[in-house]
């Protein structure tokens, strides 16, 4: 595997901690592969964070993410969550986003084992929908239909901006990134 960049944006970053926090809330993750051509791909999924692992599913019918994972077992995974847009200078480029976000890498596995299925899927629809409708709970009739998968970390990272309080936004405090730049006359 290659060595890693640093983080460009060093100030953003977050503890291990609070990147295992954020992925634990996260809704939606994508997660990135590569195609036996070299070509990359990637796929909106649910998931869980189940045993240190992120685990998700899909069909059993062999697609491209299925392909991708038979071929070469790395992947990044990716969540997100936006916030307020707000301005921090006096042009419109001084302007920022509060977001949390979340990138891992690591590799993936098939869950074989039926009970292990089953305990995914029990987490899952807790997590997704935790009411209680009527239904049996545990009942997955269709577990030969579905892959499960578990992804272990080798490597995560967190990136986040908190949105600032009122008194640090414009026009209250001027935060403006060229302070020398003055806005076109007439």
């Amino acid at each position: 595997m290659s060595e890693f960049p640093r983080m460009r944006r060093a100030d953003k970053q977050v503890t291990r901690e609070r990147s295992f926090e954020m992925l634990r809330a996260g809704w939606c993750g994508r997660l990135a592969t590569v195609a036996p051509d070299g070509e990359p791909y990637v796929c909106p999924l649910l998931f869980v964070w189940r045993a240190g692992e992120i685990w998700f599913h899909t069909s059993a019918a062999t697609g491209h993410l299925r392909r991708n994972l038979a071929q070469n077992d790395r992947a990044c995974f990716e969540i997100d969550e936006p916030g307020e847009v707000f301005a921090y200078g006096r042009f419109a480029c001084d302007t920022g986003i509060a977001y949390r976000s979340v990138i891992a890498f690591g590799r993936v596995r098939v869950i074989d084992g039926e009970a292990d299925k089953s305990a995914f899927f029990d987490t899952f629809m807790q997590r997704y929908h935790p009411v209680d409708a009527g239904r049996p709970r545990g009942f997955y009739p269709r577990l030969g239909e579905v892959t499960v998968f578990a992804m272990a970390l080798d490597r995560i990272t967190g990136k986040e901006t908190v949105l600032p309080a009122l008194p640090e936004r414009w026009p209250a405090s001027d935060n403006t990134r060229t302070p020398r730049a003055e806005p076109p006359t007439g």
